[in-house]
């Protein structure tokens, strides 16, 4: 009841009721995009959404135009904070994670909800194993498991488990644990390593 119905009618109701906030902060962090580096201000980047459809993910730009693709080995995305790649404006965005907020649209639009395993690249289906496959059994998520608990201090095999022992155990308690925690995360700009256990208890 909770993940097919109720779920996605918190998604809309709240989506709705930000989306002048994501007016606001694309329409003042569009400004110093534009100035900084002149480029289009969102970053449309195609990702793996539930069912393995695949669509176009909305984020504030952070990197220079024409900037090179650096993945790692296992084919996820490359992120640092020391990241040459990285504009002044794009530096604060990812710090605060406010390169997000337009990822609100995603999820009015249905394509993602608040909570919810990250999306990944489409050809990270590659990698994931018979198991990691059922990650996409739900929406992704602007926040999730991972980002909560982890930020990106774990690999990511484990951010693949942890993904599926979401879905596994989704409920509205586990999604408000994981908001709260979320917003310790940023606020604090640390990890926060917990077991399974504790996020159960």
């Amino acid at each position: 009841m909770y993940a097919k119905f109720i779920k996605r009618t918190v998604d809309v109701i709240f989506s709705l009721l930000l989306l002048p906030i994501v007016l606001f902060v694309v329409l003042i962090f569009g400004v110093f995009i534009k100035i900084e580096d002149k480029g289009p201000i969102f970053y449309l980047g195609k990702r793996l959404g539930k069912n393995q459809k695949i669509f176009k993910m909305y984020k504030l730009r952070s990197m220079k135009m024409d900037a090179p693709d650096i993945r790692n080995v296992d084919g996820s995305t490359f992120n640092s904070d020391s990241d040459p790649r990285l504009t002044s404006v794009g530096k604060f965005l990812r710090k605060t994670s406010l390169d997000e907020i337009p990822q609100i649209i995603n999820v009015f639009k249905g394509d993602m909800s608040f909570i919810g395993p990250r999306p990944d690249l489409p050809e990270a289906v590659e990698f994931y194993s018979e198991t990691d496959i059922h990650k996409l059994d739900v929406s992704p998520g602007i926040t999730g498991y991972n980002q909560a608990y982890y930020r990106n201090s774990n690999t990511q095999k484990e951010k693949f488990e942890n993904d599926v022992f979401y879905v596994k155990n989704l409920s509205w308690k586990l999604d408000l644990k994981i908001f709260f925690k979320t917003v310790m995360s940023v606020a604090l700009r640390k990890n926060i390593n917990l077991t399974d256990k504790d996020v159960q208890s």
